[in-house]
Parts: C-alpha cells; structure tokens; sequence
C-alpha cells in the first residue's frame, strides 16, 4: 500500500470486569452524575454481575434523562501559545529516527495540528476501535445486544496481550465484557471472539460505512506474527483521531453508544505512551497499539484548558523502547501547554493576574 512521507501542518481559528459473576460499571465522563451513580453502586454491592449493572444503569438514565452541560473553559490555548507548542511538535517530530504520523485537535477551539496525518502505518491493535464501533453498529441495529452471551472456544483462543486466553473452553461472555476486554487490555482472545461472532464481511462492510477511507481490516493483518504478512491492516493518525472525536462528540453510532465507548476507553490498563507523559490527576481515553515495529497510542485528553484529541503513530523506530518514549515526549510536550499552575497564574491576562 502506497505510503505518504511528506508532512504538512495546519492551523486554524470503572468498567464491567470480564470475571464471571462480578462487574463494575464504567464511570461516566463530564461532570458527575451522584444520584445515580450512588444508586448503581448500591445495586452492585447488594448483587453484583451484569444484570445488575444494566438494572442501575437504566434507572440513571430514568434519574437523568437531560443531557450533561457543555464544560466551560476559561482559559484555552491563545494563538500564540498553539503555534509554540506545535512549532516544537514539528521539530521534535522531523527529529524522530522512525516512521511517525501525528494529528491534535484542540475540541475547545477547534485548532489542529497534523505531521504526515494521512501516512499509513500498520494499525495493530488500534484496529480494536473500530471493531468496537462496528460492534455496536449491530447493538443499533438490534442484531445482538451488550447482554448477548459467546462463549468461548478453542479456536478462538489467541496468544499475546489479554487474561482470556486463561479462560477455560465453554465459559459464556456477554458482548459488553467481550467489549471491555478487548479495549482495557487490548486482549485478543476477546477481540477473535467478536470478530467470529460478527464476521469478516460485515466488518469490512461496517469500516467503510463508519467512514474509514485508510483503515482496513483482513484476516492476514490480524495475525500476531512479528513478521511481514500478504495484507496488512493499515490506518492513520488522521482517521484515528477522527473516530474518537466522534466518540467525543456522541456522534459515533449514537449518543449512548458512544457515550459507552468513551467511558471504556478511560479504563484502558496501560500507564506507558501517552499516559506517562501526562500528569496523575489528568483523565485520558486511549487505545495502544503495538506489533511489527509498528507502536501507536490515541487519545482523548480531558485537560484544564480545554479537550483535546491526540494520535502518534510511529513505525520502524529502533525499538519499542525508543518508540514509546517519543509518544510520552509528544504527551508531554502538550502538557507543558495545557496545564494550569503558579507560572501560568502570573502571565498578564490570567485570571486572577495583577
């Protein structure tokens, strides 16, 4: 497949656990939703398991049936801000010894940013995104529901990331664990099983009814080898990026769908990559990819200053040692902008500056 290595840049104005009997629900994004949120956790300590988690949650929305207010952000980037962070993105990004593709987007302000956005790397476990979204495609549809039981199978146990492949044959697990599985701990035992479950077809069909141009999904690419394959799964920075803010904006499939796959992708398990260049008390939404030299994260990164989208992709780096550590330098180098704290408070024009 053909490959872009030019670059450009623009600017402008807890979740259910798969273990049988037990579930947390996932927490929700925005601002806090107590009522319900007592009641639901109420609900779990009395019973716990899936049922109960679905008992709760359609009584919050019974609780709440208005939708949360939009954040209001006093103080998002300035122009000359945005354009110092990306002229230092640009420099460290034309530094890298590796492939990489980059795109941010400031969700308050609109501003974006891109370094070879549109390259096409190998997807690697990104591809679980989509897959999540084409899976709750079938949800709207009414095919299959969260609470649709598979059970596992031998065939489609998988070796690598993931605690299914510990399971024992036969064990029944609904979509939405299957679902949490494959996202938290990019497992991909639980990802062969919805694949099975769904089929090839559809998913092919399904990405390019979500838009995908650029990200493809084939059996070949789907292998775990380290080694070259025939068809390769590919994406890019660009279309990535584009699905979770979609997500962010409840815009993909639908408003509680996406609702729900954000409020998973908080609760992915991974702390290198972009986690480990943000701050402890910051939120983030991502998903991690990692296989054939190729080493990825995306994300969606609830700051003080404002929302914003943010996908690395990199490819034949030394190593993934050096490939991670690039993606937690981009992290932090939009930190150092997004943040709020004593330095920040003195600039003229800050609140509560002199």
């Amino acid at each position: 497949m053909q490959q872009h290595h030019g670059h450009t840049a623009h600017h402008s104005a807890h979740a259910p656990s798969a273990k049988p009997g037990g579930a947390r629900p996932p927490e929700g994004g925005g601002c806090s939703r107590l009522a319900g949120k007592l009641l639901l956790s109420l609900l779990i300590a009395a019973g716990g398991g899936i049922a109960v988690y679905y008992t709760g949650a359609r009584l919050m929305g019974a609780l709440e049936p208005r939708p949360e207010p939009k954040r209001v952000v006093e103080t998002p980037l300035k122009d000359v801000e945005w354009l110092a962070m990306v002229e230092s993105l640009d420099k460290v990004s034309r530094a890298y010894s590796g492939r990489v593709g980059i795109y941010i987007k400031d969700l308050e302000t609109g501003k974006t940013w891109d370094y070879n956005a549109d390259r096409l790397f190998p997807s690697a476990s990104l591809i679980k995104v989509p897959i999540m979204a084409a899976v709750f495609e079938q949800i709207k549809q009414g095919t299959i529901t969260l609470d649709t039981q598979i059970k596992l199978t031998r065939h489609e146990r998988v070796g690598g990331s993931g605690s299914l492949k510990w399971v024992r044959d036969g064990t029944s697990l609904s979509v939405m664990e299957i679902i949490y599985k494959m996202i938290t701990e990019s497992d991909n035992t639980a990802t062969k099983m919805l694949m099975d479950y769904v089929g090839m077809a559809y998913l092919e069909g399904a990405f390019k009814n979500l838009g995908l141009e650029h990200t493809n999904i084939t059996a070949e690419g789907m292998s775990l080898s380290s080694a070259r394959v025939s068809r390769e799964n590919y994406t890019t920075a660009r279309e990535m990026a584009s699905l979770l803010e979609r997500i962010y904006s409840g815009a993909l499939v639908n408003r509680e769908s996406s609702e729900f796959m954000l409020d998973v992708l908080k609760h992915t398990k991974s702390r290198s990559r972009l986690r480990k260049g943000l701050p402890l008390g910051w939120e983030i939404g991502h998903k991690t990819g990692l296989l054939r030299r190729a080493c990825h994260d995306v994300g969606i990164v609830f700051s003080p200053r404002g929302d914003y989208v943010i996908a690395v992709l990199t490819s034949e780096a030394p190593n993934y040692t050096a490939a991670k550590n690039f993606i937690s330098k981009v992290a932090k180098m939009t930190y150092q902008y997004y943040k709020i704290d004593s330095d920040y408070a003195r600039l003229p024009g800050a609140p509560g500056a002199g």
